[in-house]
Parts: C-alpha cells; sequence; structure tokens
C-alpha cells in the first residue's frame, strides 16, 4: 500500500495528513498538527520559518512513527508571501508577512511607470496591498542586492527538505508577476517594479512535479527516505482539486481562513472590464486558470435575526488588525444601527457573505456567458450549516457543501495522480463525489 503526506500550512495553523487507497476509496489519517502565527520582528508582521520548518520535520517524525513510509510529502500554503535566500541558500532580511504595513504606496509608485490596467492585462492579478509584486518593491535594496533567488514559502519549505529549488506555477500566479498567458515571469513587470530578473530564473512547473528527495540530515531526522512533490502550493490551488462537482456548470468556492468564489478556465481573462468586478486569474492544476474572486474571511455558526448589510468585498476586510470592529464600523457606514451581540453581528456577516456571493455569480454568468447551476463549496467553512443554508436561499441554486478538509485531499490527490494511484483529478473528484461527505443544501421558497 503506498502511502503519501500532505502538509498544508495555514496562517494559524498547519497540518499533516496521510492518504492513502484502500477498496476504492482515497483514506486520510491526520498525525499531526501545530499553531502558526505572525510574530513582530524590528517593528514588522514576520513568519518564524524556522519554527514552521521543525513543525514540518516533526510532523513527518511523528508520520514515521506510527509506521508509516509516505513515498512522497508536498507542501502547501497560503499565497503571495516568500523568503528571499543568497547563494548559500540562507534566508536574506525577514520574511515579512502579508499584514505588515510596508507595502503602502507601492501601487501608486509603480504605476507612475506601469498602469494598473497595462499591469492586469498581463498578469490577471486583482490590487490587493500584499500581492508580492509591492511586498519585493518595499524590500531593502541591499536586501535584494544579497539575494540569488525569491522562493514562494511552499517553495521555500520544500527546498529546506531536498536542498532542491524550485517554482510552481500555481504559487507563483498569486504574486502579480507571472505572465497569466505565457505562465513564465513576466520581464515587463519585473524590470518596471524595479525587481532584479536573476530572482526568478526559471518558468514554475505545474502541479505534481518532483523535486528530489529527503537530504541525508532531514532522513536522520525523520526516519526514513521519500520524494518532495511540488503539489498545488497555493492552498486555494490545492482545494479547487478536491471540489467534487456536481456538473459542468458549476461554482467553486473555497471557504476557509478566506472565501474563495470563481470557476476554472481554460485561459485567463485579462480584459481591463475585470478589474472593477473583483476578480483575479490563478493558476490550477493541469495548468488551468482559476477565475476568482475573494468575497471575505471566515466567520462562525451561530446566528439570530438582523437585518444589516454591507459590503464584504471591500479590500478592509484582507487583513484587518480587529475584524470584529471593521465589521461594525461597515455597518455604521451602511446605515445599519449597531448589532445587538455577536449572534446579530454574525447574522449581518452571513447575510452579506450570501449577498456577495450572489453578486459574484451574477459577475461570473455575464463574464462567461454561461449561466450557473450549482455552488460547491470546500474547506472548513462547507460546515457552517447557516451559512450554507443561506446561501442557497440568497443564489436560488442548490449548494453542495464538503469535504471539508479540501486543500490536505487535493495536495495528496496531486501526488497520487502523480505516482499512478489515480488516474486522473475527474477520477478523484468522482470518488469524493460517490463518498458520501458531500452534504447538499436546497434553497427554500
Amino acid at each position: 500500500m503506498k502511502t503519501f503526506l500532505a502538509v498544508d500550512i495555514g496562517a494559524s495553523g498547519g497540518r499533516h495528513m496521510l492518504g492513502y487507497m484502500q477498496n476504492g476509496h482515497l483514506v486520510t489519517e491526520e498525525v499531526y498538527r501545530f499553531e502558526n502565527d505572525m510574530v513582530s520582528r524590528d517593528g514588522q508582521l514576520t513568519w518564524d520559518v524556522e519554527r514552521l520548518v521543525n513543525e514540518i520535520l516533526t510532523g513527518m517524525q511523528r508520520a514515521g512513527e506510527k509506521g508509516h513510509r509516505p513515498v512522497s510529502v508536498a507542501i502547501d500554503t497560503w499565497g503571495v508571501d516568500f523568503a528571499l535566500v543568497d547563494e548559500q541558500g540562507n534566508i536574506v532580511g525577514d520574511t515579512v508577512a502579508y499584514r505588515d504595513g510596508r507595502t503602502e504606496g507601492m501601487d501608486t509608485r509603480l504605476e507612475k511607470t506601469l498602469s494598473f490596467a497595462d499591469l492586469y492585462a498581463l498578469t490577471g492579478t486583482a490590487k490587493q496591498p500584499f500581492n508580492t509584486l509591492y511586498q519585493l518593491m518595499a524590500v531593502p535594496k541591499e536586501d535584494l542586492a544579497r539575494a540569488a533567488r525569491c522562493l514562494l514559502l511552499p517553495e521555500y519549505f520544500a527546498y529546506r527538505l531536498c536542498g532542491v529549488m524550485g517554482s510552481e506555477y500555481t504559487i507563483a500566479s498569486t504574486t502579480a508577476l507571472l505572465n497569466a498567458r505565457t505562465r513564465d515571469w513576466d520581464a515587463t513587470v519585473l524590470a518596471q517594479a524595479g525587481i532584479p530578473a536573476h530572482l526568478f530564473p526559471e518558468k514554475p512547473v505545474l502541479p505534481g512535479t518532483r523535486l528530489g528527495s529527503l537530504t541525508r540530515d532531514v532522513q536522520a531526522r525523520v526516519g526514513y527516505d521519500c520524494d518532495v512533490i511540488l503539489p498545488a502550493s497555493h492552498d486555494t490551488g490545492s482545494a479547487f482539486i478536491a471540489i467534487p462537482a456536481q456538473d459542468d456548470h458549476a461554482v467553486y468556492l473555497s471557504s476557509g481562513t478566506w472565501s474563495l468564489l470563481g470557476v476554472e478556465l481554460d485561459q485567463p481573462l485579462t480584459d481591463e472590464k475585470f478589474i472593477d468586478a473583483g476578480f483575479t486569474n490563478e493558476g490550477a492544476y493541469l495548468g488551468r486558470i482559476r477565475f476568482l474572486k475573494n468575497i471575505m474571511g471566515k466567520a462562525g455558526q451561530e446566528a439570530e435575526p438582523y437585518p444589516g448589510l454591507f459590503d464584504v468585498s471591500d479590500n478592509r476586510f484582507m487583513a484587518p488588525e480587529n475584524m470584529t470592529q471593521t465589521v461594525l464600523d461597515a455597518l455604521s457606514e451602511a446605515g445599519w444601527p449597531p448589532p445587538a451581540g455577536l449572534a446579530q453581528m454574525l447574522r449581518a456577516v452571513y447575510r452579506s457573505m450570501a449577498e456577495g456571493y450572489r453578486v459574484a455569480i451574477r459577475d461570473l454568468e455575464a463574464i462567461t456567458g454561461a449561466p450557473f447551476t450549482s455552488i460547491n463549496i470546500v474547506g472548513g467553512g462547507s460546515q457552517n450549516v447557516v451559512l450554507n443554508q443561506m446561501t442557497a436561499d440568497a443564489l436560488g441554486l442548490p449548494v453542495h457543501a464538503g469535504p471539508a478538509e479540501g486543500t490536505a485531499l487535493g495536495n495528496l490527490i496531486c501526488q497520487m495522480i502523480a505516482y499512478g494511484e489515480l488516474d486522473s483529478q475527474q477520477q478523484a473528484r468522482n470518488m469524493l463525489r460517490d463518498g458520501g461527505d458531500v452534504i447538499t443544501y436546497t434553497p427554500r421558497a
């Protein structure tokens, strides 16, 4: 029996998930879980990457102690953040987190020589203050001069396991530096932003590419050797792999730390008219495009009647210091009285998110020219019964919710296809759909 190991790391925590095929079903087992958080260092919000590397190794060791010897291991994380490394592979400067304010004004600086419409036409990436493009523009010039390579965080962690550096398509597509059509780093964007091209020396590979085997030091730590695979290294890219769509006219929603709603396309959509709608083009499995919109972050379960609504697509919700206060401010600005407690505030969040989904799907239908017949949700948010039903009611469409562990499953599926345990993504999606992990919510009259 071939066993595979997915390491799925989010902004607040990570987990190691083993997977293997048994009687035609994908069986998973969580073997390790750990916390993650941003830390303040010299006035900046950063990631403690050495602690994360140690957590990755500890989880791999735990898998071995449980008697497993995985064929391969693959790591996915959130997008945009990176490590600069020198010729010896050592990190240059701090690994700054996306929520740090260092990028303020970088978009304005770039637009003096490259308009955002032109940037979008090249990369198809929606403007967010934390885009890798703007982060690199904010890096001190002396650090850029010392750096030999820029690795997105899952690429850096994979390098620490096998000693080989590589770039992967889905995570690269979150940077606003990748040409959406050539799927290679865009020389014009790099030059206009003043980012050295040598930081990105090779075209990103597609998910499922073998990077190397574990270094001797890592083997000694974890107790075995295995291959290191680049999966869909962006967590949403992995989550989309595991969405068991019911038909060919389904909208996908990855609901976790972020709610990302969209569709899969064969080619990017980068016309200027799509900018105001807030859609971005990100890489998907097999070199496809995830054309999606960030709706809002995760919310809880309870809710009680309250009529307030607000625009959940406002950029203020991307990385607020205090989400509760940000929601209260948005409700006040929209003319609503303060909610009477947490339950009513959550009701406003749910109604607003459901309305955000409805507007985004309306925009998607106008853009693609095709009507949609269902919405398919994966991730932790798929377990939110209240929001799922409100979404079905608001859209007038059935909502198919599950599986909850979509990101880790997508990571595992990518590895299993690479090693022939599964024939295709469609086979995996059919297996998940028929496995009983999906709950359907129908619109109420």
